[in-house]
């Protein structure tokens, strides 16, 4: 998701408590925090020595350890003033992939994507995922499509070709 659709979505919602769904049936408790916002240049090459640029938005969200109980989450007008008081400080690159980073005692921290909204009642549930990485260069690699099902036990390039 842009941060253009994000703002879109949180502004066509300002009525409803703001949720996150970082796992499957998992959500981010109702005592997080937003406690950074990043706008980041990404400055790349890849292992086919193809180079690429581009911009993301990062927002983080902490859980308080002092809100433990707490069973109210924030609201989607409250989390947008906080989004456009940022903005003002420093500009969005609008077009850029937004993220949320977060994580807790038992899962790790990550940088997860916006997979899609859902509405629940009064409640904006934003559905994260992590994304797996990949080899950008697979043509230049010779990575064939049935090597990529084994991806997750092999490395993207292999000595001698012609790449990392």
């Amino acid at each position: 998701m842009k941060t253009q659709e994000l703002f879109k979505v949180l502004e066509q919602n300002k009525g409803k408590a703001l949720l996150f769904e970082y796992a499957p049936g998992l959500f981010v408790g109702a005592n997080y925090h937003i406690t950074e916002v990043k706008h980041v240049s990404i400055d790349a090459v890849d292992c086919g020595s193809q180079t690429d640029a581009w911009k993301e938005t990062i927002v983080q969200l902490w859980e308080s350890p002092n809100e433990l109980g707490k069973t109210e989450y924030m609201s989607v007008y409250k989390a947008l003033g906080i989004l456009n008081k940022v903005g003002k400080m420093k500009p969005y690159v609008l077009e850029a992939e937004v993220k949320f980073e977060y994580s807790n005692a038992s899962f790790h921290t990550a940088q997860l994507f916006v997979n899609d909204f859902e509405i629940q009642g009064n409640n904006l549930i934003v559905k994260l995922a992590v994304e797996k990485t990949d080899c950008k260069a697979k043509a230049t690699c010779g990575v064939q499509e049935t090597e990529l099902a084994m991806a997750d036990e092999q490395p993207c390039c292999e000595p001698g070709g012609n790449c990392c």
